[in-house]
């Protein structure tokens, strides 16, 4: 339960569909003294997950499509606190964060029409760049 990303009031991700790896993260360390595996990636597979419905599946598929693996795994990794356990935070947070921002449809766009002042206007700028351009020739002399 503690390990739940809670993405709205209906949608809660179970720890058990989420998979830590620790690893070396790069940085300071030096000689291979002191250095840890904090370093932590999350692994989330999209397609086995109870936490979506079908629709929802193929909406966050399509947004995240360049995200995903082969296997429909999201892999996401942290490494910028030296504690594990803070790494472990933030990665959770954010997919959290991409889940949630990613649920959400964008608006529709409406068709709007230019109004009758913005067409004016744009058709006097075409006709006073068109006289300054006009102006530049013809004004050559021959001595």
């Amino acid at each position: 339960m503690a390990d739940d990303i809670i993405i709205n009031d209906n949608i809660t991700v179970p720890a058990a569909e989420l998979s830590y790896t620790a690893s070396r993260a790069s940085g300071p360390g030096g000689q291979h003294v002191n250095t840890t595996d904090s370093r932590i990636q999350i692994r989330w597979n999209l397609d086995e997950s109870v936490a979506f419905t079908d629709g929802q599946k193929n909406w966050l598929r399509k947004a995240l499509q360049s995200r995903l693996t082969e296997s429909g795994d999201l892999i996401l990794a942290s490494d910028s606190h030296r504690s594990q356990r803070r790494n472990r935070e933030e990665v959770t947070q954010r997919l959290g964060a991409l889940l949630r921002e990613h649920l959400v449809p964008p608006k529709p766009r409406r068709k709007t029409r230019p109004t009758r002042a913005s067409k004016e206007r744009r058709l006097d700028d075409k006709k006073r760049r068109s006289i300054i351009k006009k102006g530049r020739g013809g004004n050559q002399r021959d001595d």
